[in-house]
């Protein structure tokens, strides 16, 4: 069997249903067996290697189940490194295979070969942002590269792996077969000590304000229901992160939002206060800690920490636990229930509590309320998370690239499931929420997908349009145009005075705003292009965009001078940091 022949066998036996890839002169002894199983694995070839990156990882945040990348030698598997970052950062597993220069001519230089310090180095360039690179220079070499690789994609905690595999192996035969995979198996994820469990049912007795912290481990071990019971039946609260909401449903009663600088009052203010936190497949990183400053979201080690998680390096890289529990975020709920159970008891009253977080959040909505109802032209940004989630129903998918826009719907978005909102979190790429939708949309065609992208971030990968129309599928863009990297730009005027240099989007001697028109190149590429300056018709716009069933874009122009406003804080040393909008630090002895 030609070493292309047996990854193609591999892919279906796998049940990798979608390969996402740009044919290069390094890729076409793989592109000629992929030829041969077309029919139970698909081909889709974006217009840039960056967006196929893209659309396999946000496939795996909605389906759980991996796809293969494909790219050629040189740059277009370059094109892959922030992308395959941004998987590596949100725990997303891929499976990308990158072609090499053939084996009889590593070391001399050839088209597009990487070699100043070893032969056909270019795993050199991806191995900081995969689990692990494989390169097989031999045909007898790919049984086990690939079983590896996609056992220790999906294993413990997701992400992307590679498999270099030089021009030659495609085409060399050899008398060999698959080795039997163990992925379904490898995905069983491990629980807690028992004892662990007990002393945080100990701990957890022993508090009077104690809060749930979730994040995107929740999600990925697909413990929604086991969240929620386990919320409901020890009456906690719970702080999700961007990549956990949805676990719980956020208009639950219990449910906080997210914590930090753009993130909720509530959520600040029980996270100054709380005297327990139960972590679980969360990160403590910067922006859901305003920057470990203490008082301004969390207040450690006032408070007692239990952290759970299934990657051992994040338990106490910023906050060392009281206890720390190497665990699976579902298999850690299911126990503490059933441990719950078994000890009996009622369910926990914390009537003062509940009743001092209600007050706060009445706070909060008496604060930003009246925001909502107002109609202007450019559109507040409130009235564009409102109304989306007035048109999505609950199973729709919205993602999101990096900017300020991103910043509204951390904070104002109601998630109702999960896997409903991708974010580009830990390495926030832009072109994630551009690109991945036609990935999100794959995974689960049948649901409306809608990508929230900036000006910005939309004009980096525009050719998303292109692939849309060319495999049909009917993914809606909404291009929050307010004519400014929008995020970076509130950052330079808060830092510097109110100085704003290469920010925002000018043209000619007058300095007027300027970005093309958005929804003329849509129409352009075929898609449907709709510009929108009013927030009266924005609603319908998007409703008649869902209803069509076809790729659709959205323009719209969205109020630059109406910023979120800050319930915590985040810093860049070593300039100061900002105050939140609405209360503020409560520091803990």
């Amino acid at each position: 069997m030609k070493g292309g022949e047996l990854i193609a066998q591999f892919l279906v036996r796998e049940k990798i249903p979608y390969v996402f890839g740009i044919c290069g002169h390094g890729t076409v002894g793989l592109l000629d067996a992929l030829y041969d199983v077309r029919d139970e694995v698909k081909l889709i070839s974006p217009r840039h290697e960056q967006t196929a990156a893209h659309m396999a990882d946000a496939y795996f945040r909605i389906r759980h189940q991996p796809v293969a990348t494909l790219t050629s030698c040189g740059p277009g598997s370059a094109n892959i490194v922030m992308p395959i970052a941004n998987a590596l950062a949100d725990s997303s597993a891929i499976l990308a295979l990158t072609a090499n220069v053939p084996t009889q001519q590593f070391n001399r230089g050839p088209f597009q070969e990487i070699h100043r310090h070893a032969a056909a180095d270019f795993p050199a360039v991806l191995k900081p942002v995969v689990k692990r690179s494989y390169q097989a220079t031999r045909v007898d070499m790919l049984p086990l590269a690939l079983r590896q690789a996609i056992e220790l994609a999906v294993s413990g905690r997701p992400g992307p792996v590679q498999v270099d595999i030089p021009f030659n192996v495609f085409q060399e035969e050899a008398d060999v077969e698959l080795e039997p995979s163990a992925r379904e198996r490898t995905r069983k994820r491990p629980g807690a000590d028992p004892a662990d469990i007990e002393q945080a049912l100990t701990m957890l007795a022993a508090a009077e304000r104690p809060v749930l912290f979730i994040g995107h481990g929740v999600t990925l071990a697909e413990a929604a229901g086991e969240l929620t019971e386990a919320a409901e039946r020890l009456n906690i609260p719970v702080i999700s992160s961007p990549n956990g909401m949805g676990c719980i449903p956020m208009g639950h009663p219990l449910s906080l939002g997210f914590i930090g600088r753009n993130g909720t009052f509530p959520a600040n203010q029980a996270g100054r206060h709380t005297d327990l936190v139960i972590a679980v497949g969360a990160r403590f990183d910067d922006r859901s800690s305003s920057s470990w400053i203490p008082g301004y979201s969390w207040n450690f080690p006032a408070s007692k920490l239990v952290h759970v998680d299934i990657d051992v390096d994040e338990i106490g890289r910023n906050y060392p636990p009281d206890l720390g529990i190497t665990a699976d975020a579902g298999s850690f709920l299911r126990q503490l229930l059933a441990a719950a159970q078994a000890n009996g008891g009622g369910r926990p009253a914390r009537r003062a509590w509940l009743a001092e977080i209600e007050g706060w959040r009445r706070e909060w909505e008496d604060f930003t309320a009246p925001n909502f109802d107002i109609h202007a032209a450019p559109i507040r940004p409130e009235r564009v998370v409102a109304d989306i989630r007035a048109v999505l129903p609950d199973d729709g998918i919205i993602s999101l690239d990096s900017g300020v826009h991103h910043n509204w719907f951390m904070q104002f978005w109601e998630a109702r499931q999960p896997q409903t909102m991708l974010n580009a979190w830990g390495f926030s790429g832009m072109g994630f929420g551009v690109s991945g939708i036609l990935g999100a949309k794959l995974a689960a065609p049948e649901r409306p997908c809608v990508a929230i992208c900036g000006d910005g971030g939309f004009t980096m990968t525009p050719h998303v349009l292109c692939t849309a129309v060319e495999y049909d599928i009917p993914c809606i863009w909404v291009v929050w145009n307010n004519f400014a990297w929008g995020a970076i730009r509130d950052i330079q005027y808060g830092m510097f005075g109110g100085r704003e240099h290469g920010t925002a989007f000018y043209r000619g001697e007058n300095q007027e705003p300027y970005n093309p028109d958005f929804a003329a190149i849509a129409r352009a590429c075929g898609v449907d292009g709709v510009t929108v300056t009013k927030s009266e018709d924005f609603k319908g716009a998007l409703e008649a965009a869902i209803a069509a069933g076809k790729p659709a874009l959205l323009d719209v122009h969205v109020d630059a001078e109406v910023r979120p406003p800050a319930t915590g804080t985040w810093q860049l040393p070593p300039t100061p940091h900002g105050e939140p909008a609405l209360g503020g630090p409560v520091v803990r002895g």
